[in-house]
């Protein structure tokens, strides 16, 4: 049996091993891997969620028992310090020597620390492992307890900002200090890093450009930053992210060729000088570069094992894309292809909202044929078209800025069209390099059945999670193609969709969930599946949020919304917007009360946060002894209905649209649903109550009101779409009655109207066909059930503060009366803020 060592535990050398286990002939080798951390390989691309609450287990990339399971031999906490290719051995740092037939260097690369005087002062770091993370934070509560609250990150590329975020998370004051004119040389031009300063200045991160530091100032720990060009800053840590260097020290040792820069030299056979040694990931120096992303070194592991135990070569291409999608604080942020240069030979079109917050630039060949890149900043949702176009080669509209402006036609369609058009070798997942063709004939041989075979089978979707939602389209597009009916269940416990289970619930009679899953699923339940039925019973029986607290989320669970910082929002009802100054200033009380941080909301609303979850009950007792009910601004239902002053007021008004507002938010309120709704009225075609971005909206017109449905604000707003044009408020709450209950039927757990719109067959014209034709037979039934979620309607704060045993969910403690002490806040404006505010 032939013996193979891997040296380095980290995700691109799990990643040999599991494709090595999953390979023709695992069988015939022993492998043998070693890690110098003291864990398993974990996922580094998501380290600084260690900071947001996840474990070392939810980072690490294997069960517990996967490598013993597949006969791997993991040694963690063990160096390998010698390689000894004579002998073909290699020894750890206690002398202790194993021998090789194939050996796999997969050692990564460690922090680049610059030559700057000072950095060995206390209180500088690196930004790598978990190890860095917890001494950073050890560092970060040493330094709060002195009252020191200045950090600084160098370098504003990938790691840098999301070292800044979590040295942010941690309770500090961020500075990103970059070399470079602009954050993310490498992905982003000037304008997109424009456009990402502004929105991480707007998360309170300080951006400093165009800076050399020149020393760290301090005696023994650090306390500023001195630049070369004069200006100085002061902070308290300092946090080093500036790139990477290749761990190639035991490459060098044993005298395997290396690059000048470092890095072992590798062809696209991934072997190195030595015919029995490969290098993967970012030790290894290919085409002289070293690539810092995870998808090539998968890609690399995949060539290497092909090259040991197959039969069937694998080689590396030529060229090496480096494309990307992330979310970066928040902000989604894409590159692809050729997305900086500017020369005569390429056209640039740019889009630029910054009242949205969004970038987007495509560079096209000058004869309009070819995408060869493009940059997207603060929207990245039509990444993965833009990138299958580019790869492919495929030919571009007679208009090539309608790539990112939309197409003036209105159609909406992908940019791509049928997603089946693509070759069969067009990379859909790039993580795993998993192309359509695997995708497809995954379902074609019979091996895959649905979409989680396909995910399990081939591993798509299972990196970054941008291109699962181009795997379902070509999964369902597959199975359809193949005369299979295509259902897209819930969870794995129950082979329904929503809508079937909406019907069969209803027409049984269920009212638990254990009697749900008792009589038509399988196994336990999960998170995913329990929401689900917990709205959709409340959909059918007007069910509070109170009913079956366990199988509700967080929010629905505490009947408020849960906020960074552990407290909670607790908003009130205020129909239409309208208060009289008695209900205005017991709001105030209210806030002084309990020292809440108040705010006036778009949906013209007043939010309090900073409740701890044992003050909710008191702080809804003393509104609801003043008139006030529950907003529902933490369900899946009716928020807010918006509105404008309407004739009553406004010159230019054409109805009351206050009162129509009120009407409808009183009827529709604790609608429960299958996503948020959020409503609009506006009393003329001036629109300050912005009724088109709502999920329904009606404006006043000659002749009465025009209805309109299935907007959404948010990432990727969308206007909604008039359904019915001069009508009276009559007919509007006919018509609203029938679209409501159609869309809470029919629609996709967490489906917005617009996306729910987006997938209806017919579209619009069906809608209407449905609402207003009665196509279906419906319109009676709708209206009918709609009326007895409205008769049912209670107010789920009343219901808990009345109720002894769901009184019992607020305490902090199941054993004990006291509440939670470690919340700290700071003074902003008057207000009290969380620690950290910014």
């Amino acid at each position: 049996m032939k013996k193979v060592v891997v040296i380095g535990n980290g995700m691109v050398g799990y990643k040999f091993c599991e494709k090595f286990v999953a390979s023709e002939n695992y069988s015939d080798f022993q492998l043998t891997v070693f890690g110098e951390e003291p864990r398993r390989a974990y996922d580094r691309v998501h380290l600084s969620e260690y900071y947001a609450g996840k474990t070392e287990e939810d980072l690490s990339m294997s069960s517990a028992t996967w490598y013993k399971e597949h006969h791997i031999d993991l040694h963690i906490s063990e160096m390998i310090t010698e390689i000894n290719r004579e002998e073909k051995t290699v020894a750890n740092h206690r002398g202790e020597k194993y021998a090789y037939d194939y050996l796999i260097l997969a050692t990564g690369s460690s922090a680049f620390v610059p030559p700057i005087p000072g950095v060995e002062k206390e209180g500088v770091f690196v930004y790598r492992t978990i190890e860095d993370l917890e001494a950073i934070a050890a560092y970060t509560k040493k330094l709060k307890s002195e009252g020191k609250t200045q950090a600084a990150v160098l370098g504003g590329g990938l790691l840098g900002l999301e070292a800044a975020n979590a040295v942010k998370e941690l309770g500090l004051d961020a500075h990103v200090v970059e070399f470079a004119p602009r954050l993310m040389p490498r992905q982003l031009d000037q304008g997109g890093s424009d456009m990402l300063q502004a929105k991480i200045e707007e998360l309170g991160l300080e951006v400093h450009l165009n800076k050399q530091t020149e020393y760290i100032k301090g005696e023994k720990a650090i306390e500023g930053l001195k630049y070369i060009d004069g200006t100085e800053l002061d902070v308290d840590m300092l946090v080093i992210s500036a790139g990477i260097r290749p761990r190639d020290e035991l490459a060098k040792e044993c005298q395997l060729e290396t690059g000048i820069r470092g890095g072992v030299i590798v062809d696209n056979t991934m072997k190195t000088s030595d015919d029995n040694i490969f290098a993967i990931g970012e030790v290894a120096l290919y085409n002289n570069m070293i690539y810092g992303l995870v998808a090539p070194g998968y890609d690399m592991a995949d060539v290497a094992v092909s090259h040991i135990t197959s039969d069937t070569k694998k080689y590396m291409a030529d060229h090496i894309d480096m494309s990307t999608q992330l979310k970066l604080i928040g902000t989604e942020v894409a590159s692809f292809g050729d997305a900086l240069s500017e020369n005569e030979d390429i056209d640039t079109i740019v889009y630029e909202n910054k009242r949205k917050g969004v970038y987007k630039r495509i560079n096209v060949s000058q004869d309009g044929t070819h995408l060869l890149g493009g940059i997207l900043v603060g929207d990245s949702s039509d990444y993965n078209a833009l990138f299958q176009i580019y790869n492919t080669a495929m030919a571009l509209p007679e208009n090539p800025e309608d790539l990112i402006l939309g197409s003036r036609g209105g159609d909406g369609d992908s940019l791509l069209g049928d997603v089946m058009d693509l070759p069969d070798d067009a990379q859909i997942c790039s993580c795993e390099s998993v192309s359509k063709g695997a995708i497809c004939g995954a379902i074609q041989d019979g091996s895959c059945n649905d979409l989680g075979d396909v995910i399990s089978c081939t591993k798509a979707g299972t990196g970054c999670g941008g291109c699962k939602p181009m795997v379902k389209d070509l999964v369902d597009a597959t199975l359809k193609s193949l005369g299979k009916e295509v259902k897209d269940t819930i969870c794995e416990h129950f082979e329904y969709n929503r809508q079937e289970l909406y019907d069969i619930i209803k027409l049984k009679g269920y009212r638990k969930y254990d009697e749900v899953l008792d009589h038509i699923g399988k196994g336990d339940g999960c998170e995913t599946c329990k929401p689900v039925i917990a709205s959709i019973m409340a959909s059918i029986y007007a069910d509070t949020a109170n009913e079956e607290a366990p199988i509700q989320d967080s929010n629905d669970r505490f009947l408020a919304n849960i906020q960074r910082n552990g407290t909670y929002s607790v908003v009130p009802r205020i129909p239409g917007g309208e208060i009289t100054p008695e209900k205005l200033i017991v709001l105030g009380e209210v806030g002084k009360k309990y020292e809440l941080y108040t705010k006036i909301t778009g949906g013209q609303r007043v939010d309090f946060f900073g409740a701890r979850l044992d003050q909710l009950p008191k702080i809804w007792k003393d509104l609801i002894d003043h008139g006030f009910e529950s907003g529902h601004a933490y369900g899946k239902s009716l928020r807010t209905i918006k509105s404008c002053v309407g004739s009553t007021w406004c010159r230019y008004g054409m109805d009351e649209s206050v009162s129509f507002a009120i009407e409808l938010e009183e009827r529709y309120k604790g609608l429960r649903s299958p996503h948020k709704l959020k409503g609009g009225v506006s009393g003329c075609i001036r629109e300050c109550a912005e009724a088109r971005c709502k999920d329904f909206g009606v404006i006043a017109v000659e002749g009465g009101w025009n209805l309109y449905v299935c907007g959404n604000g948010g990432a990727n707003p969308k206007h909604a779409e008039l359904l019915a044009e001069q009508i009276d408020n009559e007919t509007v709450i006919k018509y609203l009655d029938r679209f409501l209950m159609f869309y809470i039927r029919t629609a996709a757990p967490l489906q917005r109207t617009a996306k729910w719109l987006d997938k209806l067959e017919g579209g619009i014209e069906y809608l209407k066909q449905v609402v207003i034709e009665d196509s279906l037979s419906l319109a009676e039934d709708l209206e009918k059930e709609m009326s007895g979620l409205v008769g049912s309607f209670q107010c789920e704060w009343t219901q808990a503060i009345q109720d002894e045993e769901i009184m019992k969910r607020f305490n902090h403690f199941v054993n004990s009366e006291e509440t939670d002490d470690n919340l700290v806040f700071v003074p902003l404006r008057d207000q009290k803020m969380p620690e950290p505010w910014k």
